[in-house]
This record gives structure tokens, sequence and C-alpha cells, in this order.
């Protein structure tokens, strides 16, 4: 992905995580794919029903996605295969477009990405849904840190080697990017890898976390700063306008 620098602002790029970020959790999509999910383990991998739904949390706990703890236990199952059953039964009508956020994407100068550990698929139905398939540049999802359907390990977040590998792919300063996520132990990752850090669905601040937000609605009023370059570009056509009109006087 290009970089692209702008004068003035903090911040470069804001990248975002997807579900339960951009849209809220009481929805109820994680739990449906949480129980998708337990339902492939089940009828495709043949676990004891009884072991089920401990395992699954269990190694979401310790690999980051159960996906990524099936692998790592051995588990052989083709990745497209994995992700159709899980996201292909979810309940997508229940998202609708949001042009509040819409209209506060669009205002952003900063470059701002997706970093989700969704498939890509899953992450178009949903952006499309809530009708914001173009305000972003770019998707970092599952197959872009993954790009062979292998049986080697998945790189996926919580992984700080996730967050760095995104970071190189976008082509950004840490520094001088923000990254918005509802998952409390990738905000800490995120920091780690050097971003500046939003946990998003909470107003009490985490560890990792340099700002929180109830709601991503709330972005304007936590986060002035993110505006803040449309002001001093301001100042700058104004400077300009004033050394023209000098000028030509």
């Amino acid at each position: 992905m290009d970089t692209q620098r702008i004068a003035g602002v903090k911040y470069e790029c804001l990248l975002f995580d997807m579900d339960d970020t951009l849209y809220p959790l009481s929805l109820g999509i994680n739990l449906a794919c949480r129980k998708n999910i337990q339902e492939y383990m089940l009828e495709h991998l043949h676990i004891e029903e009884s072991k089920v739904p401990k395992m699954c949390l269990d190694l979401y706990l310790e690999h980051g996605t159960t996906m990524a703890g099936m692998k790592a236990l051995g588990y052989e199952f083709d990745n497209d295969d994995f992700h159709a059953y899980v996201h292909g039964r979810l309940p997508y009508e229940k998202l609708k477009p949001d042009f509040v956020l819409r209209n506060l994407l669009l205002s952003m100068p900063q470059r701002k990405i997706i970093f989700t550990n969704a498939d890509h698929t899953h992450a178009i139905e949903v952006l499309s849904r809530l009708g914001l398939e173009d305000c972003f540049e770019g998707i970092i999802c599952f197959e872009t840190l993954n790009p062979i359907n292998s049986y080697q390990r998945i790189l996926c977040k919580p992984s700080v080697e996730a967050f760095e590998a995104a970071i190189r792919i976008v082509n950004v300063d840490p520094k001088k990017t923000i990254f918005f996520d509802d998952s409390v132990r990738n905000v800490a990752s995120g920091k780690v890898a050097g971003l500046h850090t939003v946990i998003v669905g909470r107003s009490d601040l985490v560890p990792g976390a340099d700002h929180a937000l109830n709601s991503i609605h709330n972005i304007r009023e936590a986060l002035p700063e993110i505006w803040e370059v449309e002001e001093c570009n301001q100042q700058q056509m104004i400077r300009s306008l004033a050394v023209e009109a000098t000028v030509h006087a």
C-alpha cells in the first residue's frame, strides 16, 4: 500500500478493527460467529461435543483465534471452507447502513485502513452492509497475513508480529498511526508495536490504551486532533492568498 504524508497533522494513518468496532457488540454477530465455529468443530472436526465450548474459548485466548489454535494443534482443514462455514450463515441483515459513521470517516483527511483477523469475503460483506465499502483505502485481513492456504502457523491479532507485519504492509510510521479496536489484548499489542491506541466499546481506559470510546460515533469528541489538519491547511491557504494578493498588487 502506498504511503502518504499529510503536513501538519498528528496522525497520518488510521487503522480500524472491524467486527464489534465499526458496529456494536450488542448486534450479536460475534455470538453467532462463535456458535458457527463450535458447530464446525463438532461436525467437521468431530471433536467431542462436551469439550467444544471450553476448547473453543481456550484456543481463542491462547492463539488469538480458535482457528489458529486448531491449526496449532494439528487439525487439518481448508481455510476457505472454514471461513465460508463460519461466516456464510451469519445474520448480516442485522447490519444497517451507518450514515453517521460514513460521514465521519469521509471527513477524516488521513489514510484509513481496516485491520481484521477475518477473511476478505466477510470484511467486504460487513463494510458493504454498513455502507462503508468506499471509506477505506484497503483491508488487511486473514489472506493478507496468511497468503498461502497451508497448515503453517496462522498469523493474527493479538500477536505483536501480526501488528508489525501490518505496519510494514501499510508502510506507515507507527508513531503517526492510531489503532482502533474493541479487544483489550489487541490494544495492548498495538501499543507494544508502537501505535497510538483507542479501545472502542467502553468508557474506561485499559492497559495500553491512549483513549477510550463508548462508541465509534464518539470519535470526533474524543479525538478532535484527527481533524486539526483542516485548520492548519486553512491557515496555510490564507497565508498563500495573502502573499499572492501582495505580489499582484
